[in-house]
């Protein structure tokens, strides 16, 4: 499904031929500009308006299987990264704002809310005097065990429009797109 949707172009500014797979809002955002600025390769939009919209239909995804678990999404973020680090689910501050994409002040609120609910304990770095360590508590696992399985479950029915062959093709072509941001 994926190869059979590229778009051949003589030209890169000419027209997308759709006509024979089913419109999105986006092939409709696309031919609106191609007719109003035909003077512009509007082709990028093709992919990145679609990855835009893709976003929004997935954060609703996990906000729907975090709800369920009593979670905000950014609840979810710092819990799995402690849970991702493995026994016994702890890491520092630093590393937390590391994996999680927060500054620090964010981070420390978080941290702070998380520690409230008893799903986070902090405690002081055995190895640097000044700093802490964050784990995750017995609680806060059971959380994002659970709402990591429903998130699963909402992101296989999104994907299961795709065979497996293109779904690893899909995220090898988007894995291309994302490594720049990555390195940076």
């Amino acid at each position: 499904m994926l190869a059979s949707m590229s778009l051949e172009r003589s030209h890169p500014a000419a027209p997308v031929e759709i006509s024979d797979r089913a419109q999105d809002e986006v092939d409709r955002l696309v031919q609106a500009w191609q007719r109003e600025r035909p003077d512009l390769d509007v082709s990028p939009l093709e992919v990145l308006s679609r990855v835009s919209r893709l976003a929004r239909h997935l954060d609703r995804a996990r906000a729907s299987a975090f709800s369920q678990h009593d979670l905000e999404p950014w609840e979810f973020d710092v819990l799995a990264a402690l849970r991702r680090a493995g026994a016994p689910y702890e890491l520092s501050p630093g590393l937390l704002l590391t994996r999680t994409l927060v500054t620090s002040g964010t981070m420390t609120n978080r941290i702070d809310r998380l520690e409230v609910r008893g799903l986070v304990t902090r405690r002081p770095d055995p190895d640097d005097r000044r700093g802490v360590v964050v784990t995750l508590t017995p609680d806060g696992r059971t959380h994002v065990d659970a709402a990591l399985s429903d998130l699963l479950e909402q992101e296989r029915t999104i994907l299961s429009g795709l065979p497996p062959s293109e779904v690893q093709q899909l995220a090898d072509l988007l894995r291309s797109v994302t490594l720049p941001f990555e390195e940076a």
